[in-house]
């Protein structure tokens, strides 16, 4: 009889998916005679009756979409099936609606594509459906545990790395300080490499506790050697410095970037603007590095399957792609090491972290 398996991307988009789910097909139908169906709108589809899935033909896979940013499938960050929002605010379990729904498939196996957070939330999911699940890791963070590089990562370094090189010729030509905020909910692994690779001046990240007055003393210093204008990379969730509050700075709906312009602007006499860059660093063709990625890691899932393991993750470590239990992953995350490679080569370069004077 010829094998059902299945595969979802959840959580949050970025470059790299579509590869992910034609590398998973094509395996499937060539390596072992397969049959892939891919769930439409990650968990949510599951809730659906009967459920959003569509049987994935190879054929029609082509190189074009290994190309393509997003993921046709459709995915959700939102809806936790174990405390699912209802209409009336109310939360309620509906992971028994999802099981049931995945059981009128009749899959052999299902592959997850997810970040930390949905990864533990399909690994509980489908642990009273006894369907085998194989995690693969995506997240532009690049903070999933036990594995040095997750999808969609190496698409928004670059993404943010080019942003630094349009932003420093209209930083120089108006003497301006251009702060650049980027993601990175819990680790500053996208700020801490394009500010590498972008040749930045300053780089706060979460994991190195920073300070206003030090980046300030910082900037001033390069003015005072001539230089016009700054580069600054911040993380997302690099915080607001430990410095005093200001009411007119400070208000909630302002986000770490605009803060850390309006104060640089006001402590260095500098004009200073910032750019927030969102959601472009998700939506953007995938690099060279996360097609291989994603393909590597699509064809290992299937393979793993076929080996008859389950409850585990690929990842990619030491140049190699392997395996690891989905228990050492979920609830934990991988954060810039602060002693690591990328730190030491910041400040061998005079990139101020915002720690030193």
């Amino acid at each position: 009889m010829t094998k059902r398996i299945g595969i979802l991307t959840s959580g949050g988009d970025c470059a790299g998916l579509n590869a992910t789910i034609r590398a998973v097909a094509l395996r499937a139908r060539h390596g072992y005679g397969w049959t892939t169906v891919g769930l439409r709108s990650g968990t949510l589809g599951l809730l659906e009756r009967p459920v959003e899935a569509v049987e994935l033909d190879p054929d029609r896979l082509d190189a074009a979409l290994a190309r393509q940013g997003g993921t046709f499938l459709g995915s959700t960050n939102r809806g936790d099936p174990f405390a699912f929002p209802m209409p009336d605010g109310s939360k309620k379990d509906r992971s028994g609606e999802m099981v049931a729904g995945l059981k009128g498939l009749a899959l052999d196996g299902l592959i997850g594509v997810g970040g930390d957070g949905s990864l533990d939330i399909l690994r509980r999911l489908l642990a009273p459906s006894k369907v085998p699940f194989i995690g693969v890791p995506k997240t532009i963070d690049n903070d999933v545990a036990n594995t040095e590089r997750a999808i969609g990562y190496s698409t928004a370094v670059a993404v943010a790395t080019e942003a630094l090189d349009r932003l420093h010729p209209t930083g120089a030509s108006h003497e301006r300080v251009m702060v650049l905020e980027v993601m990175g909910r819990d680790a500053g692994h996208i700020a801490i490499a394009a500010g590498i690779a972008g040749a930045a001046d300053v780089v706060l990240i979460p994991e190195v506790p920073w300070h206003l007055k030090v980046v300030v003393a910082h900037i001033d210093a390069l003015r005072a050697a001539g230089r016009t204008s700054a580069l600054v990379v911040v993380a997302e969730a690099a915080g607001q410095s430990d410095d005093p509050a200001e009411p007119d700075s400070d208000a909630p709906a302002h986000g770490v970037g605009d803060w850390l312009a309006r104060r640089l602007s006001k402590a260095t006499g500098a004009e200073a603007r910032a750019t927030v860059l969102g959601h472009v660093q998700r939506g953007a063709m995938p690099t060279a590095e996360d097609r291989l990625l994603a393909a590597t890691f699509g064809v290992r899932a299937v393979d793993l399957l076929a080996e008859g393991k389950a409850d585990r993750m690929v990842a990619w470590w030491n140049r190699q792609v392997i395996d690891v239990p989905l228990a050492k992953v979920v609830g934990r995350s991988r954060t810039v090491d602060k002693d690591g490679a990328l730190v030491r080569t910041a400040r061998a370069l005079g990139i101020c972290l915002g720690d030193k004077a």
